[in-house]
């Protein structure tokens, strides 16, 4: 269980650096602010999901009380 919490937190966090990787160069090479728009709200989902299962391995995997 720990470990495919692990390999999740993994994928969730390369998931957040390729879509702001993906917006960065939309801006850079003037893309539609659409588009955008699209990556930016993405990327918040994202990186709610990311520290929601950083949270949730905290929780139940953390040092004990």
């Amino acid at each position: 269980m720990e470990t495919s919490l692990n390999i999740l937190i993994v994928l969730a966090v390369a998931a957040v650096a390729i879509i702001l990787g993906m917006g960065l160069y939309n801006m850079f090479k003037g893309g539609s602010g659409n588009t955008s728009q699209k990556l930016m709200r993405a990327r918040v989902i994202m990186q709610a999901i990311a520290v929601a299962l950083l949270m949730a391995a905290l929780y139940f995997f953390g040092p004990q009380r």
